[in-house]
C-alpha cells in the first residue's frame, strides 16, 4: 500500500483507514506545531500528485481486506495538505460509490476561498478544517503560509463553505502556549467562529512532535480559558489509544513507514502496536526499522517519536526561532522562512 494506511485510532473518527493523496511533504503552511516537520519549500500549486486510479484501487483493496466494524470512517488526510491533489472531488465521488461508511477530509482549509475546491469537499460527511488565530498576524506566525493563502481567503473561503455545505464542519484550534491561549487571542478566534458559524470546535494540543522545538501545548489554565471563550460548541479532544492495523503490507517495517509518514508515533506506542502485532519480534522490527534509513527518532517534550526519514525537522541549535514572538523572519541553511 503506497497510498492508503491504517485503520488507524482516531481522537474523533474511532478507526479510520486513511488516504493520502500527496507525498510527503506537500502543503501550502508551514505550522510551527506540525507534527510532519517543517515545509521546505512551500507548495501551493493543485495538481493530480499521484494517479487517482491507483490510489482508488489501494482503498478498493482495502476496504475489501476488513470485516464490517473493523473501519469506522474513510479519511482523507495527507502528508500536508490534500486538497492539493486537484482529483481530490472524483476520489470522494468514488469511494461513496464504493463504501456506505462516513467520509472524512482533514484539512487547513485555506484552499476552500476556491469554488472548485468547495464543490470538491460537497459530498463528505464531514469536514475538519483548521483555524488557529483570529487575526492576520497571529495566522502568519503560527500558520506561515504561502503568499497566497491569506488570513482573508481563509476566514471568507471557511465561511462560504459554511453556507453551501450539507455536511458537518468540525473546525479545530490547536492550542500552543505563549501564541494562541490568552484571552485576547481566544477572543479574536472566537470572534471569528462566530462569523463562520461551525458545528462543532474541537480544541487540540500539540502532543506529537511539533516542528519547533519551543512549541508547547497550553497548560491546564488555557484550556479552561478557551473552553470558557470559545463557548458551548468546543470540546478538549485529548489523545487516544488504541490499536494500529499493520495488515496488508509486504512487511512489518513497511506498514510501520506507511503511518508514520502520515502519524509519527511516540516509541512506547511503537512497540505497544509492535507486542500486539509481533509480540517475539519487537527488537528486531525496530532494529529493522532504523536499519532502513527511512525512519528517524525526533526528541520531544521527553520523549522519542519515530517519524518518517524525510521529515524537516531542526535540531535544538538551528531552530528558527527559540521562543514565541521572535523576529518574522528566520534565515536558516534551507533559506529564508516566513512565521
Amino acid at each position: 500500500m503506497k497510498y492508503v494506511y491504517g485503520p488507524v485510532p482516531s481522537r474523533r473518527l474511532g478507526q479510520s483507514l486513511g488516504i493520502d493523496t500527496i507525498p510527503l511533504k506537500t502543503c501550502n503552511w508551514n505550522c510551527v506545531y506540525c507534527q510532519l516537520g517543517r515545509t521546505v519549500p512551500l507548495i501551493n500549486e493543485r495538481r493530480e500528485y499521484y494517479p487517482s486510479e491507483e490510489i482508488l484501487a489501494e482503498v478498493e483493496a482495502a476496504l475489501a481486506s476488513h470485516q464490517p466494524g473493523e473501519i469506522d470512517w474513510v479519511t482523507f488526510v495527507g502528508s500536508g495538505e490534500p486538497t492539493l491533489h486537484s482529483n481530490i472531488g472524483w476520489l470522494i465521488q468514488e469511494v461513496n460509490f464504493l463504501t456506505e461508511l462516513p467520509v472524512a477530509v482533514i484539512t487547513n482549509g485555506s484552499l476552500l476561498y476556491l469554488p472548485d475546491v468547495r464543490r470538491d469537499l460537497a459530498g463528505t460527511d464531514v469536514v475538519m478544517p483548521s483555524l488557529d488565530a483570529g487575526t492576520a498576524d497571529l495566522y502568519r506566525q503560527i500558520n506561515r503560509p504561502h503568499p497566497e493563502v491569506t488570513f482573508e481567503r481563509l476566514v471568507d473561503g471557511l465561511t462560504a463553505f459554511r453556507q453551501e455545505y450539507n455536511g458537518k464542519l468540525w473546525i479545530e484550534v490547536m492550542l500552543v502556549r505563549g501564541l494562541n491561549d490568552t484571552e485576547q487571542t481566544l477572543r479574536d478566534i472566537a470572534a471569528t467562529l462566530r462569523q463562520i458559524q461551525p458545528d462543532q470546535v474541537h480544541i487540540n494540543l500539540p502532543t506529537r512532535p511539533p516542528a519547533e522545538t519551543w512549541v508547547q501545548p497550553a497548560n491546564e489554565e488555557g484550556l479552561i480559558r478557551a473552553r470558557a471563550i470559545l463557548g458551548n460548541i468546543a470540546t478538549v479532544v485529548h489523545p487516544v489509544e488504541g490499536s494500529f492495523d499493520l495488515s496488508g503490507y509486504d512487511s512489518v517495517v513497511d506498514a510501520i513507514i506507511a503511518i508514520i509518514t502520515r502519524h509519527p508515533m511516540r516509541e512506547e506506542e511503537l512497540k505497544h502496536t509492535l507486542d500486539l502485532w509481533s509480540p517475539d519480534c519487537v527488537s528486531e522490527v525496530l532494529a529493522d526499522l532504523e536499519a532502513s534509513g527511512r525512519a528517524q527518532v525526533v526528541e520531544r517534550y521527553g520523549a522519542r517519536f519515530w517519524s518518517a526519514a524525510p521529515a524537516h525537522y531542526p535540531d535544538r541549535a538551528h531552530s528558527l526561532a527559540t521562543a514565541p514572538g521572535h523576529g518574522r523572519h528566520h534565515r536558516t541553511n534551507e533559506g529564508l522562512l516566513s512565521e
